[in-house]
């Protein structure tokens, strides 16, 4: 595993410190994210494990390791989410998307049943930033043991404006 994950409290998830996050702007151009499926019933993945852990090994077999890990989804259907990895590099027989845009963040705390009270209040925060919504992208920062272990189930919204 990669050093951050060494270091990590649990050996697993880094403990995520909400302050970067909160209520910024961010730009990127052309940011390398390794693409991929999950299947879901009513937005609750079923197979989001087997998915993370062979691309991991994807990832980790070309070494492109992002320097920071990050990973979101698009909860684009009741059935299924595109799940987005930050990567270092192109990875071999992976779909390799390239991100550019201007995202607010903000970052939530607390189940992940208030998703969706979540996504409303993002969208009035982009309303009161004057932009103009186009899609929203959701940044789990840990896995659910790692919440449980640190107390917080942070959740980041990513609105591309």
């Amino acid at each position: 595993m990669d050093k951050l994950y060494e270091q990590s409290e649990t050996g697993c998830c880094p403990r995520f410190d909400p302050g970067p996050w909160d209520e910024k702007e961010i730009t990127w151009q052309d940011k390398l994210f390794l693409k991929d499926r999950v299947r879901s019933i009513f937005h609750i993945p079923l197979n989001f494990d087997k998915v993370m852990i062979k691309n991991m090994e994807k990832i980790k077999a070309a070494d492109a390791l992002a320097p920071s890990p990050l990973m979101f989804t698009d909860e684009n259907s009741l059935w299924g989410a595109d799940v987005f990895i930050a990567v270092g590099r192109e990875v071999p027989g992976a779909v390799i998307e390239r991100m550019s845009g201007t995202f607010l963040s903000k970052v939530f705390e607390g189940p992940y049943k208030d998703a969706g009270k979540w996504a409303k209040e993002m969208m009035g925060y982009v309303r009161s930033k004057g932009r103009e919504l186009k899609n929203i992208y959701f940044f789990y920062t840990t896995c659910p043991k790692c919440a449980e272990y640190y107390g917080k189930n942070y959740t980041v919204l990513l609105a591309k404006v």
